[in-house]
């Protein structure tokens, strides 16, 4: 009998309990994930037994899928791929051979049948975008060069898991029909070329009128989006591919456009939404006798992951000329599996090729490797510092892909090196040029860097934080060092780091909070720089000038006529 008297009840009761436990989670630091998942198990048989209602809550968890995959090729850029060079595509093909090989065997030597150790070694190899992206976010080293090279591998991965859907579909079709193979396959091939045809004339033809009449509101647009996707879903569906498939179509189909930032920003809290029922689904779906069976090879999996992707990426970036830095992290960024993963194994459920068990394992690294791979994202710098003296084996001894962007000409003894190069640090280094002081520039961003090289100032990429970077530029000739990184772990890393080198020049940090003054000047900062303060200051300064100056004048009896004249 169930516990509550209609649906309603039900899905308020799970939601709570989702809200309860992300929280925790929260807390905890972990993603939003792991604790919708628990929540499920908790929710479900295992638990409380409150999801009675599987059919509704699947079909939400459905439409959640298609909005995810929706987002992702409405986000697909291609151009970002082709910005971060060979690397990004470089390293997420090889990564993704690599882990798939590895772990194939690892999965064969647990005793997993060839099938079931497909499925688990292809698990393994994607990473959780969501994840990635909100913590490099979180961070702000999205536009970091290590950032640039995650997000342009995981945009590879996200290919490759969608053209595993659609293989695996496509199969499927072909497996629950008795025609002749070839005659399935060439019918599947047909109904896909045509669907891509149709859908680039409607690309071509239809879409750009119907987004600019649509644009005109704002929730109509949305509300086409969301209906678009669902379509697309439901004729990829039907034509014998998965929904999945459909859907990441309908996105990529409006990529181009300008309406899809808007479109996707208005679109990720309505994702994440509705994922939740997928992974409290998910959840409720799980035996944790299963799960206890299987703790042994999670385990194993899980340390392949952890361990393995990070190092599998950095040898690939240390091949390719990128520093050992770089390539760390980066490398702990695909050190989970994916939300793709837990979905590809549900594909696989629901084909018949692997069981209840094989989806409960890929589910238990999943939650093993998610919470700790977060942890490993958030302290990278620090555990950079402590094993970067065992890393050396994956730099080469000229780290020339990084070094390629020094090569331009700058000065060997500049008198001022300033650190960020954004808005605030612009300013600067401009005032200081007028001024007739060299200046060097460094920056992490290469979109930064490339546009003040057009404008002929010398520039560098580099980290504040980069404790080994300090000793490629001229120190001991060096007057000035600013800093103008918001945040204050960042200044104090890199004052931590001018000790260390015995730099005996002077020092000037910027501060976002006044309370961070004191903290930077015992770090031995010689100036301390507040652009809010200092520029009220300066406003200030020049409202009290008008002032002065309009009162004069009306003293004189100039201007009683205009605004000046007019009283405070």
């Amino acid at each position: 009998m169930p516990m509550f008297p209609d649906v309603f009840s039900e899905i308020a009761a799970v939601l709570l309990t989702a809200a309860v436990i992300g929280s925790i989670g929260v807390l905890l630091r972990q993603p939003l994930i792991v604790s919708f998942i628990a929540a499920g198990l908790l929710a479900g048989p295992a638990g409380f037994g409150w999801v009675s209602s599987a059919d509704q809550v699947d079909l939400l968890a459905k439409l959640g899928i298609a909005l995810l995959l929706f987002v992702v090729g409405l986000k697909l850029d291609i151009h970002l791929i082709r910005t971060t060079g060979p690397v990004a595509l470089a390293t997420g093909l090889g990564q993704v051979l690599f882990t798939a090989l590895i772990g194939y065997v690892i999965a064969l030597a647990l005793g997993f049948a060839p099938v079931a150790a497909l499925y688990v070694a292809v698990a393994l190899t994607f990473s959780s975008t969501i994840i990635i992206v909100k913590l490099l976010s979180d961070k702000r080293e999205i536009d970091a060069l290590h950032g640039r090279i995650a997000v342009g591998l995981l945009i590879v991965q996200d290919l490759v898991v969608v053209a595993v859907m659609i293989g695996l579909s496509a199969f499927g079709v072909v497996q629950t029909n008795s025609a002749g193979l070839t005659y399935q396959l060439a019918a599947v091939l047909l109904k896909g070329v045509g669907f891509l045809i149709l859908l680039g004339l409607i690309m071509r033809y239809v879409l750009p009128g119907l987004l600019r009449r649509l644009a005109l509101s704002q929730e109509l647009l949305v509300l086409f989006a969301i209906s678009w996707a669902v379509t697309l879903a439901a004729v990829g569906a039907h034509l014998g591919f998965s929904k999945e498939v459909g859907a990441f179509l309908a996105g990529i189909s409006l990529a181009s456009t300008s309406y899809r930032e808007a479109i996707a920003s208005r679109l990720v809290s309505l994702r994440d939404f509705l994922l939740l029922f997928f992974f409290i689904d998910l959840g409720a779906q799980l035996d944790p006798g299963l799960l206890g069976a299987h703790v042994g090879p999670a385990l194993v999996l899980s340390l392949f992951v952890l361990i393995g992707n990070p190092l599998i990426v950095m040898a690939i970036m240390g091949v390719m000329g990128y520093r050992k830095r770089t390539g760390f992290l980066t490398g702990l960024t695909v050190a989970q599996i994916s939300e793709f993963s837990l979905i590809l194994a549900a594909l696989g459920v629901s084909l018949g090729h692997i069981d209840a068990r094989t989806m409960g394992l890929i589910t238990l690294v999943g939650l093993v490797t998610i919470g700790l791979s977060t942890y490993l994202i958030l302290y990278s710098h620090a555990l950079y510092d402590r094993f970067a003296s065992w890393l050396d084996v994956f730099e080469r001894s000229v780290p020339h892909r990084e070094q390629a962007g020094d090569s331009e000409a700058y000065p060997l003894s500049p008198d001022v090196v300033v650190f960020g190069m954004g808005r605030y640090g612009g300013e600067i280094i401009r005032g200081l040029k007028e001024g007739g002081l060299s200046v060097l520039g460094i920056d992490f961003d290469p979109d930064v860097i490339s546009s003040w090289r057009t404008e002929g100032v010398p520039v560098r990429y580099g980290d504040a934080e980069d404790p080994e970077f300090l000793a490629t530029i001229p120190l001991p000739r060096l007057g000035l060092i600013i800093s103008t990184a918001h945040e204050l772990s960042v200044n104090l890393a890199l004052l931590a780091s001018l000790r260390h080198h015995a730099f005996s020049g002077r020092t000037a940090m910027r501060v976002n909070r006044p309370e961070d003054s004191d903290a930077l000047m015992r770090a031995g900062a010689d100036v301390v720089l507040s652009p809010f303060a200092d520029g009220a200051k300066k406003a200030v300064d020049s409202l009290i000038a008008l002032r002065r100056r309009d009162a004069a004048l009306s003293t004189a009896g100039i201007g009683s006529e205009g605004p000046a004249a007019r009283p405070s």
